[in-house]
C-alpha cells in the first residue's frame, strides 16, 4: 500500500469518527491527512508527510476548528434552556389535589410532575396553574388566571 492511499485511508476514518464525537478536533486530523496527500503523491519521504500532517493538524485546531465552532454553534449554550426548564411559564393541569403545604401533581404534556404551591396555599384537582420553579423533580405551581 502506498503512502498516498494510506493518507487517503486515514483521512475517511477520521472524518468518519468525526461524525461520531462532534468535537470537531478529529477532523483537523483528517485535514492535516488531506494535505500529507500530495506530499506523499510528489514522493517526498515520510518524515516530510508527516511533518506535512502535523503542521496542518494543529493548524487546524487553532483556525479552522475555532471558525467551524462558531460557525455551527451559533446560539450561546448558556442561553439553552434544557427540556425540563423549558416548562417554567407554562401551564399545567392540577391531577391530584395539592394539600396546604403539601405535595400534589400538576399534569403538563403528558407528564405528571410532583408539585406543591408557591404560597402553600392548596388547590383541588383541575385547577389550571402556571409552573413558576422547578427543584429536581418537584415543581412550584401557582394559580393562572
Amino acid at each position: 500500500m502506498t503512502t498516498t492511499i494510506f493518507w487517503a485511508i486515514l483521512m475517511l476514518v477520521c472524518a468518519f469518527f468525526e461524525l461520531l464525537t462532534g468535537g470537531l478536533y478529529i477532523i483537523c486530523l483528517s485535514v492535516g491527512a488531506l494535505a500529507a496527500i500530495p506530499v506523499a503523491a510528489m514522493g517526498l519521504s515520510l518524515t516530510w508527510q508527516i511533518v506535512v500532517f502535523v503542521i496542518v493538524s494543529v493548524g487546524s485546531i487553532y483556525t479552522l476548528r475555532p471558525l467551524a465552532k462558531r460557525y455551527l454553534h451559533r446560539k450561546d449554550e448558556r442561553d439553552t434552556i434544557s427540556n425540563a426548564d423549558a416548562i417554567l411559564g407554562r401551564i399545567g393541569t392540577v391531577s391530584q389535589d395539592i394539600p396546604a403545604h403539601g405535595y400534589g401533581r400538576v399534569a403538563l404534556d403528558g407528564d405528571d410532575w410532583k408539585a406543591q404551591t408557591l404560597d402553600g396555599q392548596p388547590l383541588a384537582k383541575g385547577t389550571r396553574v402556571r409552573i413558576a420553579q422547578r427543584k429536581s423533580l418537584v415543581v412550584t405551581v401557582e394559580p393562572a388566571n
